[in-house]
This record gives structure tokens, sequence and C-alpha cells, in this order.
């Protein structure tokens, strides 16, 4: 029994371990383009799930993130301003790398390739607007009872 006990606990820290690791991936994400922000997000809400009620309501209620990671996974979507300065960030990034940083012609096309892919990726995903349909809902049902 106690082996168990001691196997179930250190399968927690191994899941906590895991999602803090995706955490900061995600975070370096956020500077550098070519590794993405959202997959890492996301498993580390999965990761913090099955290790750590405490680190999962963390990352999913209180943490800057939370509300990016409920909009995606519920489907929401991103808001546009948020789409806006990931592309815009995208390309100034890249655009230093390829104009300062990279000498090979076939790395730049690469990264050129990369910031395309993700800006197509980024544009694809559903823009979410801060109006809930709810109350959009209820905003025109209360129409069509004044008018009645």
């Amino acid at each position: 029994m106690i082996f168990v006990e001691r196997e179930t606990r250190l399968n927690k820290h191994l899941w906590v371990l895991g999602g803090s690791v995706c955490v900061g991936l995600g975070i370096l994400g956020i500077l550098l383009p070519i590794l993405p922000t959202t997959p890492f997000l996301l498993l580390a809400a999965y990761c913090y799930a099955r290790g750590s009620d405490r680190f999962y309501n963390w990352l999913v209620n209180r943490s800057r993130f939370g509300g990016y990671i409920r909009n995606y996974r519920e489907g929401r979507g991103i808001p546009l301003n948020q789409k806006l300065l990931a592309i815009a960030l995208l390309w100034l990034t890249i655009g230093v790398a390829i104009g300062f940083v990279v000498t090979t012609w076939w790395l730049k096309a690469l990264l050129l390739l990369v910031a395309v892919g993700v800006t197509i990726h980024v544009s694809k995903i559903k823009t979410w607007s801060q109006e809930s349909p709810n109350l959009a809902d209820q905003a025109n049902s209360k129409e069509s009872v004044e008018v009645s």
C-alpha cells in the first residue's frame, strides 16, 4: 500500500513538473516566434489537471493566461487585439532575425515560411468579441417582446 501511495504522489509531482515546464515554454513562446504558445499552455492545463487542482486553478482562473486558455478551449477564439499583437510581434522578431541575425539564405527562407504559416494559422482562428452571445439573444428577445 505504501508503495502505491508513493507512486501516486510521484506521478502527481511529475504531472506538475511537466505542467510547469510547459508554462515556461509557453512564456518563452511569447518572446520567440518559432515556439508556439497556445499548445504549451493547453498542455500545461492538462498536466496540472492531472497533477494538482491548486496549480490547475491558478493557471486557468488566476494567471494572465487563464482567459486565453478558457476562450481557446471553449471555442470562442482569440480577441482581435491579441491576434493583431501576435502577428505584429511575430513579423517584428522574424524581420529582425532575417535582417540582422541570420546569414544563410535557406534559413531566412525557412523563417519567412514559418512567419507566413503562423500568420495564416492565427488569422484562421475564430475572432472572439467581448459581447456575449447570450446577452445579444436576451436583447433580441426583449426587443421582440416590446414590439408585440
